[in-house]
Order: C-alpha cells, then sequence, then structure tokens
C-alpha cells in the first residue's frame, strides 16, 4: 500500500505532463544559423522553397501558431527568416527564425523587399477588383458585365520586362491547361502600344489575350509597380491572389479552379 501512495503522484505528473505536452511541428529543412551565412545559400533556399502566398501554418519564434498576417507583418521588420519545418504531417509550417548578427548583410533588406510586396498583396486578397472595360488586340471586350461569374486571371506586363518574357512559354502552358475550362478567362495588361506588340509577337507566342496602354490603369487603378504580377480574380468579382511568377500562379489557380 505504501508503494502503490508512492508511485500515485508520479503517475497523475506523468500523465498531466503527457496531456499538456507542446505541439512537435518538427525539425527546421535547414540549419537556421548556417544558413544566414552566406547570401546566396539562404536566397536559393529561400526562393525554391518558401511560397509566401501560399497556404501554411504560421509559426513565431518560440514556435506558438499564428496568423498569416502577423507572420508577414513580423518578417517586414527584417530581423527574422522563415524556414519550413520537416512537418509529420501534410500540412506545411513555417517559422521565424532570429536574423543573427553574423547573417550576411544582404539577406535583411532582401527580406524586408520580399516580406513588404507578400504583405501588401496578402491584404489585397477578399478585396474587389475595380471596374474594368479591356480590349484586346483582337478587338475582343473584357469587362466587369460580361465576366460575370467567371475566373479572371491578370498578368501586368511590358516587353522588356526580362522576367515578364521568360515566363510566357509556362503561361501558354498554363493556358492550355485550363484550355476546357470555359469559366476561367487568361487576360494580359500591357503597358505597350499596339504597334510595339504586334511587333513583338512576330516573334514571340503568348496565349493571353493582350490589352494594350494600360499604364495608367495599372499604376493609378491597381496601384501595381512591380512586373511581372498576376491577379487571381474568383468568381464573385474579389480577389482571390496577387503573386509575382508562374509558380506561385500555378498554385493559387489551382486551388481556385477547384472551388465551387
Amino acid at each position: 500500500m505504501k508503494t502503490l501512495r508512492l508511485l500515485l503522484p508520479l503517475f497523475l505528473f506523468l500523465l498531466f505532463s503527457s496531456c499538456h505536452k507542446e505541439p512537435d511541428y518538427g525539425n527546421p529543412e535547414v540549419d537556421s544559423v548556417t544558413i544566414q551565412k552566406n547570401f546566396m545559400n539562404w536566397w536559393n533556399y529561400y526562393s525554391n522553397t518558401i511560397i509566401l502566398s501560399s497556404d501554411f501554418t504560421a509559426l513565431d519564434e518560440n514556435s506558438n501558431v499564428t496568423t498569416k498576417e502577423n507572420f508577414l507583418k513580423t518578417l517586414t521588420s527584417g530581423n527574422f527568416i522563415p524556414i519550413k519545418l520537416i512537418s509529420k504531417d501534410e500540412l506545411t509550417y513555417y517559422k521565424l527564425f532570429k536574423l543573427e548578427p553574423i547573417s550576411d548583410a544582404s539577406i535583411k533588406s532582401t527580406i524586408i523587399n520580399e516580406s513588404v510586396y507578400s504583405f501588401e498583396n496578402f491584404k489585397r486578397e477578399g478585396t474587389k477588383f475595380p471596374e474594368f472595360n479591356f480590349i484586346d488586340l483582337g478587338g475582343n471586350i473584357y469587362n466587369t458585365e460580361n465576366t460575370k461569374g467567371k475566373i479572371i486571371v491578370l498578368k501586368c506586363w511590358f516587353i522588356r520586362c526580362h522576367q515578364c518574357v521568360q515566363e510566357m512559354p509556362d503561361l501558354n502552358l498554363l493556358v492550355k491547361e485550363y484550355r476546357k475550362r470555359k469559366d476561367i478567362i487568361f487576360i494580359s495588361l500591357a503597358t505597350d502600344t499596339n504597334q510595339e506588340l504586334e511587333s513583338f509577337l512576330t516573334k514571340k507566342t503568348f496565349s493571353y489575350a493582350i490589352v494594350p496602354t494600360q499604364k495608367s490603369y495599372i499604376s493609378e487603378i491597381l496601384e501595381i509597380s512591380s512586373y511581372p504580377t498576376h491577379i487571381v480574380i474568383d468568381k464573385k468579382g474579389l480577389i482571390s491572389k496577387v503573386v509575382g511568377n508562374y509558380k506561385e500562379l500555378a498554385i493559387a489557380l489551382k486551388k481556385e479552379s477547384q472551388l465551387q
């Protein structure tokens, strides 16, 4: 009986501890200190792994779950970097790690630029897309009324933007992938003139509807200054996602296209 009385508190302690065990979200994919010593090593990891526009579970530096908004806002300080955790389930976890004193100086400025861009785009999600009336090079009209009930994939670009042109083959494949979806429209807003675009298209193929001379609409109405910028607009006319490259666009469109 005496032994039982001695073991009972231990049993209760173990039971209590197991019930209040901190969740284990997994270890970092890379060492948070080592990766900061060289800018290119960090950048290769970040650009190939971290997708701030995607759906992920956000963790602060203490491994507490936080909102995506708080996570992105904290990143804009330039005092943290995001690292993906080796997940034990199907979810994606990003955790904030302190920027170390030994870190490459270029990392701070780059993460500020990247996170400010992502944070501003995140704040656009769920907002109403502005009224529009576009006429493409073929004379086709796309406006707020005749595109109701359709998903619009919009690209803002210009001819002399290297990245804008470089991603066109991938975008053409994306158009081909969704060619049977009559509820999805691909439109591009170019800052260039009709003549410049027609000359460009004699050498390059772009499967989007191309709307010329949209510099004012892009900068003044959409308030966009980074190119390329892709916007996915849902069937209710709300902005679903704003991203800066093909890879993130493909992820966003896949998700939106599966919604009813």
